[in-house]
């Protein structure tokens, strides 16, 4: 995985993959690589990941760096906010004292994703978009409403304070009552609020319901065993079978059409590390998981044998053989696999991600993100060549204090 990353090379952008990649999997891939540290103690790549996430922090720490800000989405800046919380989580290097710190990062994404919140529409909820000129501002999905969820139950079990928590069920309520949730748990992709969020995409992906399983774990632990988050995690859990065939991890929605795009073949890779962490954080799940995971890691494993280096990995596991098919998201998704398949290795320590009562050391700002300018930051003005996202007709650097109907909420820690 690491032979396609240049960032930290002389003359490179540490944090930025090469395209066609797009900056968000660069987020995707640290929170890997934080993984493969907390479950196997190799440290051989910290100082890189660590130069990583404080070089893309841009000048409001917030993950809103000028060279992405003008096409970055709610669910960009999530990802990698989440990347940030993990660091606090697995107790990562902190960074020196005069940089921000994880537990700050993490929440100034939450504060500026809450400050997004727009009940204009669809009875509330986040848009994929957060500026108006790029296309998909009208779709409200559960990815990035999922980066507010994950956040906010992460936070509420890590600073203990519940406002973090009230937000988490204040998203889950909105995916339920809009549908995207249904009543058996299956997470469908998102709605078009021109239709006020009542014709929905049911198509489903592996990180959407990892990312509303972990949060639901998440929840669980945070209250300590609380039955309707109980409820609600084995739900998912439960729904999310449709992700296997024959105990083996499938992008289902892509992945037998031949069909999966750059981003979609990474999606399993943050499947694979919320199903871990839930068996850690819910352990009445790790029952179910722990032969999911062992299942797929051994049949990643199997096809990591291609390229010239013979350690390419193809993307479908399903079919014992490597299909050719090589890049980032590929050895990411094998990476994720086989590495969280260690919570059921004999003698294997896994221990529940810690929290500032358990160990946990990195420093929060419960203000962060409040009243930055990232609101209407000031954009690097080279053309946009990436994502699918930008109108042409419509590039105006548009303030979207108009049209969003969000308050910006600063939770004090307890």
């Amino acid at each position: 995985m690491m032979k396609y990353y240049n960032g930290n090379d002389t003359g490179g952008t540490p944090g930025l993959l090469p395209q066609p990649y797009f900056w968000w999997e660069g987020g995707g891939m640290f929170m890997s690589l934080l993984d493969y540290f907390r479950y196997t103690g190799d440290s051989t790549y910290n100082d890189v990941v660590q130069q990583a996430l404080l070089f893309q922090v841009g000048a409001d720490n917030d993950y809103m760096p000028a060279n992405q800000t003008k096409d970055e989405g709610n669910d960009d800046q999530g990802f990698w906010g989440m990347a940030a919380m993990l660091a606090a989580e697995t107790n990562f290097q902190n960074p020196p004292a005069d940089q921000p710190q994880w537990l700050a990062l993490a929440q100034a994404v939450f504060n500026e994703l809450a400050s997004r919140w727009d009940e204009t529409t669809c009875g509330g909820g986040l848009r994929w978009q957060i500026f108006t000129f790029n296309n998909g501002f009208t779709y409200k999905n559960s990815i990035a409403n999922g980066c507010l969820f994950n956040l906010g139950a992460r936070l509420a079990r890590y600073t203990g304070n519940d406002t973090y928590a009230q937000w988490a069920q204040k998203v889950w309520d909105w995916e339920t009552s809009t549908g995207l949730i249904d009543a058996s748990y299956n997470v469908f992709d998102g709605a078009s609020d021109l239709q006020n969020c009542t014709s929905i995409d049911k198509l489903q992906w592996t990180y959407n319901a990892g990312i509303y399983l972990h949060g639901a774990a998440n929840m669980f632990n945070y209250t300590k065993g609380n039955a309707i988050w109980e409820e609600r995690t084995e739900g998912i859990l439960n729904a999310s079978h449709i992700f296997f065939d024959n105990g083996i991890m499938q992008e289902q929605a892509c992945e037998s059409a031949n069909t999966c795009d750059t981003d979609q073949l990474s999606f399993k890779t943050y499947f694979s590390s919320w199903l871990a962490a839930t068996a850690t954080l819910a352990p009445f799940t790790y029952n179910q998981i722990a032969p999911l995971l062992a299942t797929s890691a051994r049949a990643a494993a199997k096809i990591c044998n291609g390229g010239n280096s013979g350690t390419q990995c193809g993307s479908k596991w399903t079919t014992g053989t490597n299909d050719g098919s090589f890049g980032i998201g590929q050895q990411m998704s094998a990476l994720g696999a086989i590495q969280s398949s260690l919570i059921q290795v004999p003698g294997q320590k896994v221990v529940a991600p810690v929290t500032n009562s358990t160990g946990g050391t990195s420093q929060g700002n419960p203000s962060a993100g409040i009243g930055t300018t990232s609101a209407t930051p000031t954009f690097d003005t080279t053309p946009v060549t990436t994502k699918e996202k930008v109108g042409a007709a419509l590039m105006t650097f548009a303030v979207l204090s108009s049209a969003i109907g969000g308050t910006v909420f600063m939770v004090m820690e307890s």
